[in-house]
């Protein structure tokens, strides 16, 4: 799991039986199976509802984004690799580039270069890059869009939870000493609902988010020095051009 998104978990449950603690609150209550079957399994549900049969092959992909640190090079590295690349084409010429392009991880990197090597026309080779950033933008927000519809259903459900509960108990009136244990387990299913949707499924349909802008932000940096590069810039303009594309924090902190 993401370091990060592992720490904002840590904290937001923590924060939560900290003050349950200081309530005098049992943090054991926490622990009704009944509740967390309901919340977890029935809000999955309703949001697969929601989905297509091609998206359900998607979704290990998705809990992966969610969860799983985010794969964004960073963008002074690229632009290190992309200058050294514009040195060797403006003396060797794009050809030369060739061999090179070969052993290029970034396959979004690798499909531009050898299109701009083939001779593909400067305009045609951006439309399609930009085609492909467009395209990854808009599948990420489907991903994001499944955490952001549980996140919506799942207080929903946990009051669904609550209302069962409650008709127990109002099934069970002739026994007073029962009432008060089964109204707060009862509540305990809005309580799953509630942070469930606030401390898990919100935060991580809006880390996909950010994420997705993060690498959307890399890809368009590459589009914009493989255009340099097929047009013969000079490695420095490159540098320059490529640098103002950055925010100045991250210059500063590879600077550092």
């Amino acid at each position: 799991m993401d370091p990060v998104t592992l720490l904002g978990f840590v904290i937001s449950m923590a924060a939560l039986l900290l003050f349950m603690v200081l309530e005098g609150a049992d943090p054991m209550s926490l622990l009704f199976l009944p509740a967390i079957v309901l919340v977890i399994v029935a809000t999955f549900g309703a949001a697969l509802a929601s989905q297509t049969m091609n998206d359900l092959k998607k979704l290990p992909l998705w809990f992966k984004m969610g969860l799983l640190p985010a794969k964004v090079a960073p963008p002074t590295q690229q632009i290190q690799t992309l200058v050294s690349l514009a040195e060797k084409a403006r003396k060797e010429g794009l050809l030369a580039l060739e061999a090179q392009v070969k052993a290029i991880e970034d396959p979004f990197l690798k499909r531009g270069l050898q299109m701009g090597i083939d001779g593909t026309d400067p305009e045609e080779l951006r439309t399609v890059l930009e085609g492909e950033i467009s395209a990854k933008k808009s599948e990420d927000k489907v991903a994001a869009k499944f955490f952001n519809a549980m996140g919506g259903y799942s207080p929903t459900i946990g009051i669904i939870g609550c209302v069962v509960g409650l008709m127990n108990v109002m099934g069970n009136l002739s026994d007073p000493e029962a009432i008060g244990p089964m109204i707060a387990a009862a509540f305990v299913a809005t309580l799953w609902g509630v942070m469930a949707a606030n401390f898990w499924f919100l935060p991580m349909g809006a880390k996909i988010l950010r994420v997705s802008e993060l690498q959307a932000a890399q890809m368009e940096l590459l589009v914009e020095g493989i255009a340099e590069i097929q047009a013969g810039t000079s490695p420095r303009a490159v540098r320059q051009k490529l640098n103002a594309l950055v925010p100045p924090s991250e210059l500063a902190k590879d600077a550092a």
